[in-house]
């Protein structure tokens, strides 16, 4: 994949994030007191070094969905597979109010 098709694929997690994030906050994202911290573990070869770039795609959109409140602490790690072979993988912590 591109680059650009990895963020693509971070941003449809950080969607995936953000709909288990409604249901845990019965329907209000206004409860999100804070995105803590994002982790994104990209499925990419010894030489790709684009990680963050990659993981841009799921911090990007937490921030556009939250304001200031949706800025994170962040780690983006290159890993050589993850399960069913997709391109990215997502993790946050959030705290609620």
């Amino acid at each position: 994949l591109s680059v650009e098709e990895g963020q693509q694929a971070a941003r449809v997690c950080a969607l995936n994030l953000l709909s288990q994030l409604k249901v845990v906050c019965d329907g209000d994202l206004d409860r999100v007191e804070r995105c803590v911290r994002l982790t994104g573990y990209v499925n990419c070869t010894l030489d790709f070094a684009e990680q963050p770039k990659v993981i841009n795609g799921a911090s990007d959109l937490m921030v556009a969905v939250f304001g200031d409140t949706g800025r994170h602490a962040r780690a983006a790690i290159g890993v050589s597979s993850l399960p069913g072979g997709v391109a990215c993988e997502v993790e946050a912590i959030f705290k609620l109010k």
